[in-house]
């Protein structure tokens, strides 16, 4: 009995290794094998969420044609330095925001857009809502003082509540909203639930309306504009003069 138990054991501790190995290796192929799609698909995610920044609509059918139709030009930035780059829009923000905590220097994209006969400059965010990452673009006139558009979206933030950044009615505000204060200092954008202006007319407040019940949320998403758009204030200054 002790021969064949152990025999018993022998076969089952054999087939485990066996079965880890060929699962492991099918993983492995599957994983090399969609790898170009899963890149692929991420350029054409970054395509889509630039454009709609600028309220130009796509498919994953067209977004790369759309996107060379109104991404005239995109850049990395290093201070006041600019480096033409056409592939700007793959360079991975979180990585180079980790880059920068360990003080590296920090390459920033910026794309330069053309839209009815206007120049449009986008620049990506990123920062931290409530449960988890959030993330962006935002679009601004040629002025560089207010903003032509935004996109937003996020990880996990609560669905009717903090997830609501993705939807028209709060992006919408912040179409034509200052980032400038009237003394000219950098103001960015507010997401303020005292905004004595619900119905968002006045553009020269640096405010928006906050979604109700998204406190933190909101506050992730002006700590993430101030940030954001404040490091590319060197080379902002460059550009106007």
């Amino acid at each position: 009995m002790s021969t064949k138990r152990t025999d018993s054991n022998i076969y089952t501790i054999v087939f485990a290794v066996i079965l880890v190995v060929v699962v492991g290796s099918l993983l492995a192929f599957f994983a090399n094998a969609t790898k170009d799609m899963r890149v692929n698909n991420d350029k054409v995610k970054t395509q889509l969420d630039i454009l709609s920044s600028i309220g130009v609509e796509a498919t994953r059918a067209n977004a790369t044609e759309m996107f060379n139709q109104y991404i005239k030009k995109q850049f990395v930035v290093e201070g006041t330095t600019a480096t033409e780059d056409a592939e700007a829009y793959l360079i991975d923000v979180k990585k180079e925001q980790n880059a920068a905590k360990e003080g590296k220097t920090q390459r920033l994209p910026i794309f330069e857009a053309e839209k009815d006969g206007k120049t449009i400059y986008i620049v990506p965010v990123r920062g931290n809502g409530l449960w988890d990452a959030i993330w962006g673009y935002v679009a601004l006139n040629d002025d560089l003082k207010s903003i032509y558009g935004v996109f937003f979206d996020h990880k996990g933030e609560t669905p009717g509540l903090g997830a609501n950044i993705t939807e028209p009615f709060f992006k919408d505000d912040f179409k034509g909203e200052m980032i400038y204060g009237p003394s000219g200092d950098f103001k960015s954008v507010t997401v303020s639930k005292s905004n004595g202006d619900p119905n968002n007319t006045d553009k020269t407040d640096n405010e928006v309306d906050a979604i109700s019940g998204a406190t933190i949320t909101g506050n992730g998403v002006t700590a993430m504009l101030k940030k954001g758009l404040g490091l590319y204030l060197p080379y902002f200054e460059t550009l106007k003069k």
